[in-house]
């Protein structure tokens, strides 16, 4: 089966679309369109694992997949259909969607699970740093050819290594998801990713009593 369009991560253009769809229970669903095929298409549903759907099935309560062409995957729900098109991004209210609370850990951090270019990343909350910051072999398991980003030298306990320049098609932590982020990967100096200022600064922070709550902004 040959693929009409696959996402690639580390692409500049993002080709992921999310969409807000109210299912009959009422609840929301965040769907992310990863690759269209021929009567198929490769979904991300409430940021669970990929799968594939045929025309027809079912997606999230009431909501299937209605028909998929070049120019996106239609869902259909209620009776509406609406194409969730490559490169488009259809945002949701915030009270659905955009919002995370983190508690800190023995150790006083801010531990993130979520999701980067579509892959589950673990990630330690950093204010002080510029950017999200990925070791090198980190970017490599998420497909990102970082060596075509811009370089720039980072000092380390080990001395100046160099780093690279990246921007992110997605970066996602609980509900929150924030598209074409920047980001630094080094290679050397560095063995965990660093959620930092590029994601952080796009968001409204609060802290209470061992609490950390990001809310989006833009």
């Amino acid at each position: 089966m040959l693929p009409l369009s696959v996402f690639r991560p580390g692409r500049t253009r993002l080709l992921a679309a999310s969409l807000l769809l109210l299912a009959g229970t009422g609840q929301a669903a965040d769907i992310s369109v990863l690759g269209l095929f021929t009567g198929k298409a490769l979904l991300v549903v409430d940021g669970g694992a990929p799968k594939t759907y045929a025309v027809g099935d079912k997606i999230a309560g009431t909501a299937t997949l209605a028909e998929v062409d070049r120019n996106g995957a239609t869902i259909e729900e209620g009776g509406r259909r609406h194409t969730i098109a490559l490169g488009q991004y259809v945002g949701a209210p915030a009270s659905a969607q955009g919002k995370v609370t983190l508690s800190a850990s023995e150790g006083g951090h801010f531990i993130a699970n979520g999701q980067i270019n579509g892959v589950g990343v673990r990630m330690i909350v950093d204010t002080g740093a510029t950017f999200i910051a990925l070791p090198a072999a980190e970017a490599r398991r998420l497909g990102i050819d970082y060596r075509k980003g811009r370089v720039v030298p980072v000092s380390t306990a080990n001395g100046t290594v160099p780093a690279y320049v990246v921007r992110l098609d997605s970066v996602r932590v609980g509900e929150l998801e924030l598209f074409q982020v920047d980001a630094l990967v080094q290679e050397g100096g560095l063995s965990v990713i660093l959620l930092g200022n590029s994601f952080l600064n796009r968001c409204d922070l609060q802290r209470n009593a061992g609490q950390m709550t990001l809310t989006r902004r833009f």
